[in-house]
């Protein structure tokens, strides 16, 4: 990271070396694929059942119902379908997979269907017979988050005493039993000093893999945004050093790393372009085109119960609303990097524009970029807030609370 990069305080997210700008004219290619013929990836939300209480978590603010929950042959109807169509990857979530009774069927349906099947999970519930049952049915990668690598602040951001031990036995497990582990190390205000520890603890429970996500600041984690956004310079010091080791750890741990879009310059290519190589089907089976997609009031989702994988991969009209180009405004429209970062985040221009078709406002071009990089340092100079714990009781309360959304500069 170059002086000037610093200097101008802003985070790239995007390993390109030009800077956006005004006037400079996108590809006209109308010819250009929009997506592929199936995703490469799907995300399956079991539940959003969860033992856990992180502040910072992905799922929507109005949890599902288990009464509304997919059942057991409708889950392995998806993964049949997903297999069919041509996904390579399921990953199985929450909330907490594990509180499924009916995981072990899951698992074999994805296995039998042919699909690299991956168990994204807190672990503090999983037993070790239970994960034994697991891999010999097909499981093929477990991934792992560890709220923190102290265990006494761990407890505190999840909500859940005696975590960290409990992880920590899954994960020696886990390896015991040959089978490739990621540990999920999800950053903010109240960890991001452990950065190297993370490191430290892939290196020591034998990780093929770490990625350090920076929490991303929509549904619960921008209610929670006062008690989670860093400092820039703590920010920029944990992008620095994980830069630096991951040179130092090649052919010994790989470290993927999803930086704060407040802090950037230019938006990310979310999900590597809206509808573009990855789907998500929630615990009721409506399909997004991304996790976060119910934040955006506009759209409809179909549902797995009422139409197939493919039809709504293809055709769902929440997929083509924002797939390609053609729905860009000004400066995504005519800009050079449309085609390399899609405009950005749609849901994050929803949380803190009010309009998704708005430029993401981590995009330097956006009218309101300079008001987000401001209030996130405003946010991140007050002394942090506590956490509004994800639970159903704070979730019913959020939903009743209205959120103001930036002004664009004048």
């Amino acid at each position: 990271m170059t002086e000037q990069q610093k200097a101008n305080g802003h985070v790239q997210t995007v390993s390109v070396d030009d800077e956006p700008t005004t006037g400079v004219e996108g590809s006209q290619d109308v010819t250009a694929e929009l997506c592929a013929l199936a995703p490469i990836g799907l995300l399956a939300e079991l539940t959003h059942r969860c033992p856990l209480q992180c502040g910072y978590c992905s799922n929507p603010i109005e949890l599902e119902r288990v009464a509304n929950e997919l059942t057991t042959e409708e889950w392995c109807s998806v993964m049949r379908q997903a297999g069919e169509m041509g996904v390579l990857q399921i990953h199985l979530s929450g909330g907490e997979p594990c509180v499924r009774k009916d995981l072990e069927e899951i698992v074999s349906a994805a296995s039998e269907a042919g699909l690299y099947t991956n168990l994204i999970t807190a672990a503090v519930t999983l037993k070790r017979e239970r994960l034994e049952g697991l891999v010999k049915r097909g499981l093929d990668h477990v991934q792992i988050s560890f709220q923190d690598v102290d265990p006494e602040n761990a407890e505190h951001i999840g909500g859940y005493p005696g975590a960290t031990q409990k992880k920590l036995d899954v994960a020696g497990w886990v390896t015991e039993m040959g089978v490739p582990l990621t540990v999920n190390a999800p950053i903010h205000r109240k960890n991001i000093k452990s950065v190297p520890a993370y490191v430290d603890l892939a290196i020591k429970l034998g990780a093929q893999r770490l990625e350090i996500a920076h929490a991303q600041y929509y549904g619960w984690a921008f209610l929670n945004r006062a008690a989670l956004i860093p400092t820039y310079e703590d920010t920029l010091a944990s992008i620095e050093f994980v830069e630096e080791a991951r040179e130092r750890l090649k052919g010994v741990l790989t470290i993927d790393m999803v930086v704060p879009d407040y802090y950037a310059k230019r938006p990310k290519p979310c999900m590597g372009g809206w509808a573009k190589g990855f789907m998500n089907v929630t615990p009721a089976g409506k399909v997004l085109p991304c996790h976060a997609a119910e934040s955006i009031p506009e759209l409809e989702f179909d549902n797995v119960r009422t139409r197939k994988l493919r039809d709504i991969w293809l055709d769902g009209s929440a997929f083509n609303a924002f797939r390609g180009t053609s729905w860009m405004k000004e400066p995504c429209r005519s800009c050079a990097f449309k085609d390399i970062d899609y405009g950005g985040c749609r849901c994050q221009a929803m949380a803190m524009t009010g309009d998704p078709r708005n430029t993401d406002p981590a995009c330097a071009l956006s009218p309101y970029h300079a008001e987000m990089v401001n209030f996130a340092k405003e946010e991140a100079s007050k002394p942090p807030t506590e956490f509004l714990y994800r639970n159903p009781r704070n979730a019913a309360k959020a939903l009743k609370a209205k959120e103001e959304t930036l002004l664009p500069a004048e």
